[in-house]
C-alpha cells in the first residue's frame, strides 16, 4: 500500500517541479525585455528624453485651453524632433539600440514622432478639433509603448494587471 502512494505522489509531484521552472523562465524573460535591457548609459539618454517629452505635453494641456496655437506648435515641433536615435549617439551605441530593442519599439516611437509632427502642423494652421485629436493620439501612444516596454516602471500598464482587473 504504501509503494502505490509513494507512486502517486511521485505522479502528482513531478508536474509541479516542471510548472516551477517555467515561470522562473519566463520571468527571466521579461526583466529583459524593453528598456532595461539596455545600458546605464543608452536608459538614462532614453530617460532623459521621456521628461522632456513628458514636460512638453503637460505644457500643451494650458496652451490648448487658452487657444495659444504657437506655442503648441512650438513644442509639438520640439518633440518631433527629440529622436533619440538623431542624438549624438555614438555608434556602438546606436548598434545596442538596435539589438537590445525589438522592431516594434521603434516602430511605436516613430509614429508617436509622427504624431508629434502632425500636431505641429494642424497647430500651424490653428486646428483646434484636430489639435485635440493628435494629441490624444500622442498620449495613447505613450500609453501602448508603455505598455509593452516600461511596465517596470508603470506597472499598472502591464497586460498581466489589466487582465486581473477583468476576471470575474
Amino acid at each position: 500500500m504504501r509503494i502505490i502512494f509513494r507512486i502517486a505522489l511521485l505522479f502528482l509531484l513531478i508536474p509541479t517541479i516542471g510548472y516551477g521552472e517555467d515561470k522562473h523562465h519566463q520571468y527571466t524573460f521579461e526583466t529583459t525585455v524593453g528598456v532595461e535591457a539596455l545600458s546605464p548609459e543608452l536608459r538614462e539618454l532614453l530617460s532623459k528624453e521621456m521628461i522632456a517629452i513628458q514636460n512638453g505635453m503637460v505644457s500643451i494641456i494650458p496652451a490648448y485651453s487658452s487657444g495659444n496655437w504657437g506655442e503648441i506648435a512650438i513644442t509639438a515641433g520640439n518633440i518631433e524632433r527629440s529622436y533619440i536615435l538623431k542624438q549624438s549617439l555614438t555608434g556602438s551605441q546606436v548598434h545596442e539600440l538596435h539589438l537590445a530593442l525589438p522592431p516594434s519599439f521603434i516602430e511605436k516611437d516613430q509614429r508617436f514622432h509622427y504624431l508629434a509632427g502632425m500636431l505641429e502642423h494642424v497647430a500651424k494652421e490653428r486646428k483646434s478639433e484636430l489639435i485635440n485629436f493628435y494629441f490624444s493620439e500622442m498620449t495613447e501612444s505613450c500609453v501602448g509603448c508603455h505598455s509593452v516596454f516600461a511596465t517596470k516602471k508603470f506597472p499598472a500598464l502591464s497586460s498581466k494587471e489589466k487582465d486581473e482587473e477583468h476576471d470575474h
